[in-house]
């Protein structure tokens, strides 16, 4: 949001920080309001006042808001972390994406294999109630494992052979 500070008499942030008079053409007025001192001091601190000039007048004026805006939030980064500045913030955000990629991968692959939760009959296992499990192991020897997340139900590890499926 552009607001131009000449029309209120008040120098702009910029303006006041270099302590300069503030001109219905200032470069810095749409972008650093007065209300707003610190923006310019860390975009001043990290990029230098002459630099930010240089930047605004070799952009289109539409263009202008958001690379003050860049440059407001790589400052702010710098002043946080000197060292990284918005790399360090990135950094941590893609090891974020990463960490919960891999919570989601491991999910998706519990998904599937609830998918092949089977209800027991109760007549192979001899009761009268049903309860879940997941078929283990392969060929004709393999045995039905419950489910941990249905810690109601009785719990069964029956083998099953090639004559009782």
């Amino acid at each position: 949001m552009m607001a131009s500070s000449s029309s209120y008499n008040s120098p702009c942030a910029a303006c006041k920080f270099l302590r300069r008079k503030c001109l219905p053409c200032c470069v810095f007025a749409p972008y650093f309001p007065p209300e707003d001192p610190q923006k310019f001091i860390n975009v001043h601190k990290i990029f230098g006042a002459s630099n930010v000039t240089k930047l605004l007048n070799d952009v289109l004026p539409h263009q202008r808001e958001d690379v003050v805006s860049s440059l407001a939030y790589e400052a702010e980064a710098r002043v946080r972390d000197p060292i990284y500045g918005c790399v360090g913030v990135i950094s941590f955000l893609q090891r974020q994406i990463d960490r919960l990629q891999k919570d989601l991968d491991a999910a998706n692959a519990d998904l599937i294999q609830m998918s092949s939760v089977q209800l027991v009959n109760p007549l192979q296992r001899g009761g009268t109630d049903h309860f879940y499990a997941r078929r283990v192991g392969g060929g004709g020897t393999g045995f039905y494992q419950p489910l941990p997340s249905f810690p109601d139900y009785q719990y069964v590890n029956k083998q099953i052979n090639r004559r009782t499926q």
